[in-house]
């Protein structure tokens, strides 16, 4: 065995159950890897082992169907017979088992999709492009993950789980799919940093998802396990099934709870320990409707690593290292979550974790207003300030020209503070205002209304244009924010005395018929509900021949 062979180390977790899924839900499988010679399998044309699936086969399966739905061109039903010593008059029936070279297998690519991001996280194609992986983004073999500050959750086509820490690099070498869901080659390499996988257990078998590190291999039957590699060598942590670790040659069986280290040297041994025990943590409520909650435990650790998932979304939500024995939740949107806090040994390494699973059901409140109060006459920038009444709330000003809200002349940020100042200043008229208040991220609703008045008059209007039509007269003039109406005067004098005609109307436009011949003059006001008013806009000469 060479150097070079020595120190290219793969963490290969072939889940053993996996080599195919059941033609039918039920189908009962059994498979083998790659075996030796002299085992009685048959050899290829170069005298090498053939690697075979064996299939069980069940009610209404046929070897013509084995054939057309798994076999890849030019393999045939025919020489599937032959390889197994059958022919069309002995054929197999329900129960028997069928050899199938793995080697004859269909094949296809199928990408993994990044179910979760947070932070910065780099997507490096095969093609050598690099930008940001964002959720949904489809990652194919060839591809590689880079993680800056952020993580990312990674879900494989058969649903195996990677999770991917901060500061890390993972290339997807292989992912390929045999036949049939579920039979997968998926070949990955940990350049450096943390992954933790949750490799789905199935029933079917001979499938292989393999991790490649600088300095060691493993094998793994369905199980969650966490894997970390650096310069110093490579080191794992078995949660739940079976981890066979090692460098080649020098490999062992890790049973759940318990850790391993090789390090970086070729032929070194593994050196096994026992992951420390999870903390005793104390009841926390199944439903949180109050934000911060307190979690408490019991360990003889110092230091603790704490996760955050949304197991409903796959995001990993929060990841820090304590110390001491609490910890406050807050700061989380409505949803189902996983919490899973292990003890820390002297070098860092992570023990079992304690899993706490809990719901977040916030409900948003109305806020009562407080300043101004109802009908105030103030500045054109005041203060305003509320009181909350629900838990872990934001809140938002809103303030409109009407009393429904329409349209919204001003807002402020969203924010936890109980006062605040607009952005903007407010020109004079009437508003109203209210606070919308946000619980949980999707639980909102609104205080109750007060209206204000802004000191000062209206901006006087302007006419914009004037249309003639035989004996009548359409003219159109600019709106003004506040205005909830206009005041139009009709005159035959430009002093406007005597006054013609006087009209308060809602619009921005109005129809005039006038007595052909003769000069008048027109001009507006804007008018609000309250008591402020416009000066009056400059007058418009209106003929008609």
């Amino acid at each position: 065995m060479t150097e070079k062979t020595l120190r290219s180390s793969i963490l290969i977790v072939r889940i053993l159950p996996l080599l195919l899924v059941a033609l039918l839900s039920n189908t009962a499988v059994q498979a083998h890897l790659p075996l030796a010679m002299g085992s009685g399998v048959p050899a290829n044309s170069s005298g090498t082992a053939l690697a075979e699936w064996v299939y069980t086969l069940q009610k209404d399966d046929s070897v013509q169907q084995l054939a057309t739905q798994l076999l890849a061109p030019p393999h045939n039903a025919q020489q599937l017979l032959k390889h197994n010593s059958l022919n069309n008059a002995l054929l197999p029936v329900t129960g028997e088992q069928v050899r199938i070279p793995m080697d004859w297998l269909k094949r296809q690519s199928q990408p993994a999709r990044a179910t979760s991001v947070s932070g910065l996280v780099q997507l490096l194609t095969s093609n050598g492009q690099r930008r940001p992986l964002t959720v949904n983004t489809l990652i194919r073999a060839g591809d590689e993950l880079l993680s800056g500050s952020g993580n990312t959750t990674v879900t494989l086509a058969e649903g195996s789980e990677i999770r991917l820490s901060p500061h890390s690099r993972l290339a997807f070498n292989r992912m390929t799919q045999f036949g049939k869901p579920g039979m997968m080659d998926t070949r990955l390499r940990l350049n450096r940093g943390e992954v933790f996988t949750n490799v789905k257990e199935v029933v079917s078998g001979g499938s292989r998802f393999e991790i490649e590190t600088p300095s060691a291999t493993a094998a793994v039957d369905g199980t969650q396990f966490a894997i970390q590699a650096n310069d110093g060598g490579t080191s794992l942590q078995v949660i739940n099934g079976e981890v066979h670790f090692g460098q080649q040659g020098h490999s062992v069986d890790v049973p759940a709870g318990y850790g391993a280290h090789i390090t970086a040297q070729p032929g070194g041994d593994v050196r096994l320990y026992k992951l420390a025990p999870p903390p005793i943590v104390a009841n926390l409520p199944a439903i949180l409707r109050k934000l911060p909650a307190e979690l408490q435990w019991q360990s003889l650790a110092k230091t603790h690593k704490l996760d955050i998932f949304n197991t409903g979304s796959g995001r990993w939500v929060d990841s820090r290292t304590l110390a001491g024995d609490r910890f406050d939740i807050s700061r989380l949107n409505n949803g189902r979550y996983e919490i899973q806090l292990a003890a820390l040994d002297y070098q860092g390494i992570a023990g079992l974790p304690a899993v706490v699973p809990f719901n977040v059901d916030l409900q948003a409140r109305a806020a009562k207003l407080l300043e101004p109060v109802d009908g105030t006459t103030t500045t054109n920038q005041p203060e305003f300030s509320w009181g909350l009444n629900g838990n872990s709330e934001i809140a938002q000003i809103q303030i409109s020209a009407t009393p429904q809200f329409e349209n919204l002349v001003a807002t402020s940020e969203w924010a936890q503070q109980s006062e605040a100042q607009l952005s903007q200043q407010l020109s004079p008229g009437q508003y109203y205002w209210r606070v919308k208040t946000e619980a949980g991220g999707d639980s909102t609703t609104t205080s109750n209304v007060h209206s204000l008045i802004i000191d000062g008059s209206l901006p006087p209007v302007k006419i914009i244009s004037v249309n003639y039509l035989d004996q009548q007269v359409r003219i159109f003039w600019e709106s003004v924010e506040t205005a909830t109406k206009y005041r139009l005067q009709l005159s035959a004098d430009p002093d406007f005395y005597p006054i013609i005609k006087e009209a308060d109307i809602p619009g921005t436009s109005a129809g005039l018929r006038l007595i052909p011949g003769k000069r008048y003059f027109v001009r507006l006001k804007a008018l609000s509900d309250g008591p402020l008013a416009s000066r009056w806009g400059p007058a418009r000469e209106i003929y008609i021949d």
